[in-house]
């Protein structure tokens, strides 16, 4: 048995084969297609800050698991509630995360753009759903990490997974206190 990561010279005969099912909307960008050579989406992922400085072999590696999609405007990426299959880069092209609320509507808790990244959550947390909606903003062309490859590589490149996994840190950290400032000043403006 193998766990598909031969391309990359790594054999593990008790990985396991198992797949989650692609859930993700989109329209994948055929293989003959000029944008998915993995050069053009090594560029693509030098230009993501999640892997800037990242060593060649890993984006190399990782390159290699990307699937490219293409969404037009208002197109799901994925619901709140469905389950995480893995990290989306933005190529080109904005999608907006946000949350239905109850009485109020539409939440949107950002609008991201090309260099940008999300669902890394889906790669920590087994078993939680999605805790937002990713719609297309705009027409988008995005990088998909699935979410099982991903941690096969990380599970068979300890060097790589100690330097994504860091990394993951700092940008939820980042994102934790940027919605504690917003918690902070809705407190802070409910009061008066």
């Amino acid at each position: 048995m193998t766990s598909g990561l031969e391309e990359f010279g790594i054999v593990d005969d008790d990985a396991p084969i198992a797949r989650a099912p692609e859930i993700s909307g989109g329209k994948p960008v055929e293989a003959s297609d000029k944008k998915t050579d993995p050069e053009q989406i090594k560029k693509a992922l030098e230009g993501i800050s999640l892997f800037t400085g990242l060593l060649p072999t890993h984006l190399d590696r990782i390159a290699k698991l990307a699937r490219e999609y293409e969404y037009t405007r208002n197109e799901y990426v994925f619901h709140h509630g469905d389950e995480g299959d893995g990290l989306y880069l933005v190529l080109d092209g904005a999608i907006r995360i946000s949350r239905n609320m109850s009485g109020m509507g539409e939440e949107a808790l950002a609008v991201l753009r090309p260099g940008q990244h999300f669902g890394e959550m889906s790669l920590i947390d087994d078993d939680v759903p999605r805790s937002a909606d990713a719609l297309c903003h705009e027409n988008a062309r995005l990088l998909k990490l699935p979410k099982f490859d991903l941690r096969d590589l990380m599970f068979v490149d300890r060097e790589l997974a100690y330097e994504l996994l860091w990394r993951f840190v700092r940008g939820l950290s980042s994102r934790l206190r940027d919605s504690n400032d917003r918690l902070m000043m809705l407190t802070a403006t409910s009061k008066f």
